[in-house]
């Protein structure tokens, strides 16, 4: 089939690369501009564009998706199919191929429609999650689901590590689906059980001695690799990146917002240890090889990470 491929970061390349092997002619990729994405100058184009690049795959990267409906109606792409594009892709783009568009997302929809599905499914404490291909409407996440795959979340599994998961087995679920596209009956989404997995912030991945160490589990496993867990102590910001509940006897008669000897953080029911840190200029490390560092007196946090809420 004759596609034309919308995606932008490292997780939409499995898909473009799986389709490609799997004998499918990509007319054209679409993907975000070239940008600054790591420290120092210069710009760097984003891991979809290179990839394709590299396949010799004709490239657009336009600022706003509306740029290219020209492009991809003259392209004699049949279907279009996007991965983490980055944009909401409007009514005359959809309509600018004869199948019009699907979507790889990332949970099972309706739950977690929107652009952190991963990362909220840990948050909520969801055992399952899963990928489905979905035809692509004008409104967020909406449209009729065509297949879908079942992953369970693992009782100890960071972000990353479920979405580099999710990936594999949407890249094989797209495809699976899309020689049968001309054939299927999608299942319309209901509305019932809907739920929206918003942007992240930083300040909500603030580590807060106040709420469950089950919580604050979950914020740690979630935030990794980004944006990141933390806390505050001393003025500066350290980043958790892997952590589990401990022992409650461990915290003593210490008070909520302090390091533990053995580098836990004591919290409202118990103490959270923190595995892997890293602080503020410096490399990754095990939290009680940075907590010998401080010195022998359990040191406190400033209570609500940012110390202002």
């Amino acid at each position: 089939m004759r596609l034309a491929y919308f995606g932008t970061p490292a997780d939409a390349v499995p898909p473009l690369l799986a389709l490609l092997d799997a004998g499918h002619d990509v007319a054209l990729v679409v993907t975000q501009p070239d940008r600054r994405r790591r420290r120092g100058k210069g710009v760097d184009p984003s891991p979809v564009k290179a990839a394709a690049v590299e396949r010799g795959l004709t490239v657009l990267t336009p600022d706003r998706a509306r740029e290219v409906i020209d492009a991809v109606a003259a392209s004699g792409a049949e279907l279009g199919v996007v991965v983490a594009f980055g944009q909401i892709l409007p009514a005359a783009l959809l309509d600018a191929v004869p199948r019009g568009f699907v979507n790889l997302h990332f949970s099972l929809l309706p739950r977690w429609r929107g652009a952190a599905p991963v990362e909220r499914a840990i948050l909520a404490g969801d055992t399952e999650t899963g990928v489905a291909v979905m035809a692509v409407e004008p409104s967020l996440d909406t449209g009729a689901v065509y297949a879908e795959a079942r992953v369970p979340i693992g009782a100890d599994e960071t972000a990353g590590d479920l979405r580099a998961r999710l990936v594999a087995v949407g890249a094989e679920l797209l495809v699976a689906t899309l020689p049968q596209i001309p054939g299927l009956v999608p299942r319309v989404q209901s509305d019932a059980g809907t739920t929206y997995a918003d942007k992240l912030t930083v300040d909500e991945f603030a580590l807060r001695p106040a709420l469950p160490v089950a919580d604050l589990a979950r914020l740690v496993r979630a935030g990794n690799p980004k944006p990141g867990a933390w806390f505050q102590i001393d003025g500066s910001r350290v980043k958790v990146w892997r952590a589990h509940a401990a022992d409650p006897a461990e915290a003593g008669t210490l008070p909520p917002g302090t390091i533990t000897p053995a580098a836990g953080l004591v919290v409202a029911d118990g103490v959270l240890a923190l595995d892997e840190v890293q602080p503020a200029g410096k490399r990754p490390m095990p939290g009680t090889d940075w907590r010998r560092g401080l010195g022998p007196k359990p040191p406190l946090v400033v209570p609500f990470g940012d110390g202002t809420s």
